[in-house]
């Protein structure tokens, strides 16, 4: 499937457009506030703001950035609590709580949630989420929400998950889970998260894989949903690690006149940051 909404299941996200779902405008889009970054890096905060603030130069829309390496204890982040409909990179959330309440029986994935989550995640698959989403449920959701300290995430209510709302700061807590020792998702659970994300369809590997340079490893989730507010919502979400460097992007963004603006716009950020991370 190369939609992350796909036509037969548009009502799951949102697509038909209901007035009584309302979106959440970003408070602080008004606001214009301006990328911030701190690196241990010398130089390397600076370079960042100047290049992720030059990608955005001239971009209409409404973009929220979050960076953060390890390596060089780098951080960046643009409208970092600002919410936006997560489209299918909830997806990955879906996942990590199904594997923590796993964890919390010690059992394993059955044959079945096996197949559910790598469609979900591989393919972003919209059936397969929905039959996650109705057995985890809101309160287990809520639980694994509670354990990652995503405080900003707000589930989407009677079954719309796709209307989740999302945040910078959440989404990078949720990677740094998925790339580091924690007593919230085993080594398992981890090692098999980025496993399926470095296992998206071609179709689906745009983003913040744009740009990587050779030899660096890639586990990505994107996003895409139209609504008749703010227009198309276009998010990606990846990790990275190689060439010295254990990095994530995050880059949500909303109000794109299509698709494909939202892309170009996600890309542009990820090919600086994985420039000047390179260069580093």
């Amino acid at each position: 499937m190369t939609f992350g909404i796909s036509r037969s299941a548009r009502w799951v996200a949102g697509g038909v457009l209901v007035a009584s779902v309302a979106a959440i405008t970003p408070a602080s889009a008004a606001a214009a506030p301006t990328v911030a970054c701190t690196s241990a890096k010398a130089g390397l905060a600076a370079k960042l703001k100047k290049d992720i603030t030059a990608a955005l130069a001239n971009r209409a829309g409404t973009v929220a950035v979050g960076v953060y390496d390890r390596s060089t204890n780098t951080t960046c982040t643009l409208r970092a609590s600002s919410a936006y409909d997560s489209a299918s990179v909830v997806k990955v959330t879906v996942l990590a709580a199904l594997l923590w309440d796993a964890k919390k029986t010690n059992r394993y994935l059955t044959t079945r949630e096996t197949q559910l989550a790598t469609a979900m995640i591989t393919k972003s698959d919209n059936a397969a989420t929905s039959t996650l989403w109705r057995q985890l449920g809101l309160t287990k959701i809520k639980g694994f929400l509670t354990a990652a300290k995503m405080t900003q995430t707000k589930p989407g209510a009677n079954g719309y998950w796709g209307l989740t709302q999302i945040t910078v700061t959440d989404e990078q807590k949720l990677l740094k889970l998925i790339t580091a020792k924690n007593s919230v998702l085993s080594d398992n659970a981890r090692a098999y998260i980025t496993k399926l994300m470095g296992k998206v369809v071609a179709s689906q590997k745009w983003g913040t894989p744009y740009g990587v340079p050779s030899g660096v490893t890639v586990a990505v989730k994107n996003g895409w949903l139209q609504r008749s507010t703010h227009g198309w919502r276009v998010h990606s979400v990846g990790t990275f690690k190689g060439r010295g460097h254990d990095y994530s992007i995050t880059v949500l963004t909303h109000g794109n006149s299509t698709m494909n603006y939202g892309i170009a716009t996600i890309q542009g950020v990820a090919k600086a940051v994985h420039k000047d991370l390179a260069a580093s």
